[in-house]
């Protein structure tokens, strides 16, 4: 199933009129429920789902657009057995945790691959990303509409000193992720721990872990316990992408001009504004926590040399354990994106995509109305 924009289709009026070959046609307003784990405003990705859902209603008023966060209706591997019996309509994914339902999304996981934003932005065009999608499709009824940015600057944190050596990470207790993280983390000599974030900052008071590996906006959350925050550039550190899919039976359901509206607004409305203010909330906190002194608390941008340190050691242990987990063809997939990697980022440097010369300050507006105090600032869903 593919989601495509009507050709001629466009938005008439706010009584729900949309045009097809000079006939207006009234549409039938849309009850749907959209899924995620991470948590909610002023988390980027929680911003840009509501703007879907305000957006989709305004199209089409009448229409609800129910956003659940935090694992408060399910979470990925759950979302994902929902959205292919048709229990749930659209679920923001995310590859590394999609593995336990389909080993298949572990292929494009890694440090150092895609480490442009113009290479991240064009993960879709892949010839690997294509193959997940059309496993997801043809296996769990699942279509991958896109996918989404997380965070650029994946890095990890430290509690009482910084993560820059290899070294630094021997006998660690550092939370990871997922599995595919776990692999880097034994090759620099830590001692991985799998959690959810909600269990990071009880785990970081307790001494559980020392350090954990997350996003920008992960050490927003927990800069107090964890101050010493370090990014091997983008994508140097941690790997991993957001997928936004819809329920197979659930689009079957809608009609055809409700489908044509929410792949409007998904494709036209959303999508851009995802990936914006993603990359402006990226820039925000690191203007404001940024710092060259290593000793110091806040971000710190390691160099070239300190983040070759870093890969050198990982060695290849990330793609060695996703080649573990799938079959000789998703081996393949593996190299495959090595390679349609490499290239993205030759084709697409740094400073070359217009997302890199956004005026980021046209969202001022928008993440004020997420600060604290906010309606919906810190909740777990929009109902």
């Amino acid at each position: 199933m593919k989601l495509k924009l009507s050709t001629g289709l466009m938005s008439l009026t706010a009584a729900s009129l949309l045009t097809f070959a000079g006939t207006a046609v009234a549409v039938e307003p849309i009850k749907m429920r959209w899924a995620s784990d991470h948590s909610g405003p002023p988390h980027p990705a929680a911003i840009a789902e509501v703007y879907f859902a305000e957006k989709l209603e305004e199209k089409l008023p009448g229409s609800k657009v129910q956003i659940f966060w935090a694992n408060s209706l399910y979470n990925i591997p759950q979302g994902v057995k929902a959205l292919t019996q048709g229990n749930l309509e659209m679920l923001t994914g995310q590859f590394g945790k999609t593995a336990s339902s389909e080993p298949y999304a572990n292929v494009m996981l890694g440090a150092g691959k895609l480490t442009t934003p113009g290479a991240i932005g064009k993960l879709d065009t892949t010839l690997t990303y294509k193959a997940v999608a059309d496993l997801m499709s043809k296996k769990h009824q699942i279509t991958l509409l896109a996918s989404g940015d997380m965070s650029m600057y994946m890095g990890i944190g430290g509690t009482k000193s910084r993560y820059l050596s290899p070294d630094d990470f021997k006998g660690s207790k550092v939370r990871s992720m997922g599995p595919a993280e776990n692999a880097l983390l034994s090759s620099l000599g830590a001692n991985p721990q799998a959690m959810a974030f909600g269990d990071v900052p009880s785990a970081l008071q307790t001494g559980v872990i020392d350090g954990l590996l997350t996003s920008l906006g992960g050490f927003n959350a927990v800069k107090e316990q964890a101050p010493y925050f370090s990014v091997a550039g983008l994508n140097g550190i941690v790997g991993d992408y957001y997928w936004f899919g819809a329920s197979q039976k659930w689009w079957n359901r809608l009609s055809k001009t409700q489908q044509a509206a929410v792949s409007d607004v998904f494709y036209n409305d959303f999508l851009p504004f995802q990936r914006a203010i993603n990359f402006c909330a990226d820039k925000r906190i690191v203007k404001q926590f940024q710092t060259t002194d290593k000793s110091a608390p806040g971000i710190y941008i390691m160099t070239p040399e300190e983040s070759a340190a870093i890969k050198i050691a990982e060695g290849g242990a990330t793609n060695e354990w996703i080649k573990s987990k799938v079959d000789e063809k998703g081996g393949k997939l593996v190299n495959a994106f090595e390679l349609e990697a490499a290239q993205l980022v030759a084709a697409n440097p740094i400073g070359s995509s217009a997302l890199e010369k956004i005026d980021c300050s046209q969202y001022d507006n928008v993440f004020a109305r997420y600060t604290k105090g906010g309606a919906l600032t810190g909740a777990k869903d929009r109902k």
